[in-house]
Formats: C-alpha cells, sequence, structure tokens
C-alpha cells in the first residue's frame, strides 16, 4: 500500500504565491465617469485599437482617458516576452495590421492630441523587432497631424542590429525606452533583456538623431537600494538621456514579481530633486508617474520654457 505524501507546509498550499500589499491612500486614483471619458473609450473601440492603458491596468486611466489622452499600443496585445512586472499578456502574437498606421492616425486627429504616446509590445518574432512598423505608424501620424508631437516608447530591440535606426528615420520628438529597474534586478524582473543594452539602445538613438529627446523610465519599490537608483540615474545621464520618469511599482496580481515596498510622496519628491540636480531636462517622480501620464503637459512647458530662454 502506497503512503500519500503529505506537504511539508499544508497551511500554505493554497495561499497566493506573492500576495498583493494593501495600497496606501496616496496611490489610490480618483474615479470619473465623464463623458469624455466615454468619448475616448468609443472612439478607441470603433477603430478596433490597442491601448496600453487598458492592457497594462493604468491606475491613471480614468483620469487621462477624461482629458482624451490615450496611449496606444501598437503591433497587437501579445508580448513575446513574459517580464515578471508587466500585466500585459505573453503568447504568439498575430500578424501585423497593415492598417494599423491609418486607424492610430485617425484615432489622434478625432481626439485632437497635441501630443500622443506610441508604445508596442515586444515583437521578438519579427526580423526588425516591429521598427518599420513604428516607422510607419509615426509617419502616416504626422501626415494626419501635422502640429501634433510624437513620442514613441519602443522595446529594446535586442539582436535586431541597427533596426532601432528605422525609428529614429520617422523623426520623433521624443524616444523613449524603459530601464525600468535597477541591474541586480533584472534577470529576476526582465529576464528577456538586458541592462546595458538599453543604455546602448539610448545612447545610440541619441548619438543617431541629435534632434530627438531621450527618456527613460524606472520603477521603484521591487526591493532595489537608493544608491542603485542614483547609479541608474548616472548611467542614464552618461547615455545623454534627457528625460526621467520615477514612478511606484503596483502588483499586478499574485503570479507577478511581489512588491517590496511603497515609497511615501516624500520620497518620490527627493528623489525628483536629485534627478534635476544632475541634470534631466524633464523629471516626473511621483507614486502613480508612468511613462505616459502627463507627457503632454510636460513636454508642452519644456518647449515653452525653451521659448522663452530665446
Amino acid at each position: 500500500m502506497t503512503q500519500k505524501i503529505r506537504p511539508r507546509h499544508p497551511e500554505k498550499v493554497n495561499n497566493p504565491i506573492n500576495p498583493i500589499k494593501k495600497k496606501p491612500v496616496w496611490i489610490r486614483s480618483k474615479l470619473n465617469n465623464s463623458r469624455e471619458f466615454f468619448l475616448t473609450k468609443t472612439i478607441v473601440n470603433k477603430n478596433n485599437l490597442v491601448t496600453v492603458c487598458q492592457e497594462a491596468n493604468c491606475p491613471n486611466i480614468t483620469e487621462c482617458w477624461s482629458k482624451r489622452h490615450a496611449t496606444f499600443m501598437i503591433m497587437g496585445d501579445t508580448c513575446t516576452r513574459a517580464c515578471a512586472f508587466c500585466d500585459v499578456k505573453t503568447g504568439k502574437p498575430d500578424k501585423l495590421d497593415k492598417l494599423e498606421p491609418i486607424k492610430i492616425s485617425q484615432a489622434v486627429k478625432k481626439l485632437d492630441l497635441k501630443h500622443v504616446v506610441i508604445t508596442s509590445v515586444d515583437r521578438d518574432d519579427l526580423d526588425d523587432g516591429g521598427s518599420n512598423h513604428f516607422y510607419e505608424v509615426i509617419k502616416q501620424t504626422r501626415k494626419t497631424n501635422p502640429n501634433t508631437t510624437i513620442e514613441v516608447l519602443t522595446p529594446d530591440f535586442l539582436r535586431k542590429g541597427d533596426a532601432y535606426k528605422k525609428v529614429l528615420e520617422a523623426n520623433p520628438d521624443v524616444f523613449n525606452h524603459n530601464i525600468e529597474t535597477v541591474p541586480s534586478l533584472y534577470l529576476k524582473v526582465r529576464p528577456g533583456s538586458r541592462y546595458f543594452a538599453s543604455l546602448e539602445l539610448l545612447k545610440n538613438a541619441k548619438m543617431n538623431n541629435k534632434k530627438v529627446f531621450t527618456k527613460s523610465g524606472i520603477m521603484v519599490g521591487l526591493g532595489e537600494t537608493r544608491d542603485e537608483i542614483l547609479q541608474v540615474m548616472d548611467d542614464l545621464k552618461s547615455a545623454d538621456v534627457d528625460f526621467l520618469t520615477i514612478g511606484q511599482y503596483l502588483q499586478p496580481s499574485v503570479k507577478h514579481f511581489p512588491l517590496d515596498r511603497y515609497y511615501t510622496p516624500e520620497e518620490f519628491k527627493e528623489l525628483g530633486d536629485i534627478a534635476k540636480a544632475k541634470g534631466f531636462l524633464l523629471v516626473s517622480s511621483s507614486p502613480l508617474t508612468r511613462s505616459s501620464y502627463h507627457a503632454d503637459e510636460d513636454f508642452a512647458k519644456l518647449q515653452q520654457n525653451r521659448l522663452n530662454s530665446h
């Protein structure tokens, strides 16, 4: 008679892997079911578009959509990577939608966006990582909306050679690639990416197109130290990055990378002040900061300040 093997800790069998810590009061976003929110939702749905606001479960969606601000995610809703922090689904993506550049450009026009952020899933399955598709989306969006500034948030184009140059050929106003976290956490948090490859991409983007503003972002609360955050700032400055965003990591589910702790608004202010002192042209540092959060307002302020200085 075979004896059943009992689990060593039976009380833990049905417990979540990584319990989600209760959010502090400063993290909770306000619900806003305004007419503008539903107008934005209608335009996105009618054009059959994907937004990172929905796919990544962004906490700022109600605020941004109520201002008609949506961040478009091109090349589908399925990523070829499986980053431990991200809520975007992983799997085998569909074929590229050749009409997507027109759909994006028309949606930008209907929303009357003065500044648009366009991002994508990772497409390691494509020879160019999707750089040519980025090019077409930027060019069509610019053609339809000549007065709209365009910001792209790209993948790292790892092992795709000079594919990233095609994106820069389209002359976006801002080229963003998020470094996301500190080097010591990369293998756990971003197993399919490489810290120094991301730094190199940002450095090469600026070298390839001196007119473009480069931008990157980091999440905090994953277990990094203060010194590691400051080192990332220095590394980004060495790569000639212009803009920096610092936001709180919010654990999407019990299956995602565990949250270490919540930073206070005061800690975000301190990190923001340090980043400004290090010379970044634009810094956004707050618990709810994301790459595209207030990106339009921040970029408009920068342009106005430059005009005033001349």
